[in-house]
């Protein structure tokens, strides 16, 4: 199995100032019996982004022209946290981020993130606050992003490292899931066990 390819990013970041911002504000419930297939942009923010007549809410920073085509994610605390639904991370993905940045995460969406290509970046919460500061500040600002070396920055800034599980990262940086990386050892996997039957053939 296979999924995109993490490249480096350079892109405009999207303040989002708000705390425990949970999967059902990401996507609402009643759109998960929504197709995969069919994409779920349309969804994303539903509720933030919409009024009751499906207007759009001018003070929703993601309606503001600029953000358009902003692949970076600045929120604060919390980001991700409720249900379980992987479709939060699909709605994002959908609507064309690839990198979350906050001081922490809900758990099981961290970890649907990096199973799905989205790469989740946990950042001291003062230096969060620092960045949704000037994003704020200077619209249109943009975040270069670097997973090899695990360096994150803003603007002109010294870049910020950000940690994580060196396992998910090799996922990441060559494209493959659980099951493809598994899949791609069979080779090995059965050297192994014929090595194996004929040196100890009573295991």
């Amino acid at each position: 199995m296979s999924k995109p390819v993490f490249s480096n990013l350079y892109s405009i970041a999207i303040p989002l100032d708000r705390r425990n911002v949970d999967t059902d504000q990401i996507i609402p419930a009643r759109f998960l019996r929504k197709p995969r297939a069919a994409g779920m942009a349309a969804y994303l923010f539903h509720d933030l982004r919409l009024d009751a007549d499906g207007d759009a809410r001018p003070e929703f920073v993601f309606n503001a022209p600029i953000y358009q085509h902003a692949s970076v994610l600045v929120a604060r605390e919390n980001f991700g946290s409720g249900s379980s639904r992987e479709a939060a991370v699909y709605a994002l993905w959908d609507g064309g981020i690839r990198v979350v940045i906050a001081p922490s995460f809900g758990d099981i969406f961290y970890s649907n993130s990096l199973k799905n290509g989205l790469l989740p970046v946990v950042l001291d919460s003062a230096r969060v606050d620092q960045w949704l500061q000037r994003l704020l500040a200077e619209p249109g600002l943009r975040v270069r992003v670097d997973l090899e070396h695990q360096t994150v920055a803003l603007g002109d800034d010294a870049a910020d490292r950000f940690e994580i599980c060196p396992f998910q990262k090799l996922l990441l940086l060559t494209g493959q899931d659980e099951l493809g990386y598994t899949l791609a050892l069979d080779a090995k996997v059965k050297a192994f066990e014929a090595a194996r039957a004929a040196t100890e053939p009573w295991l």
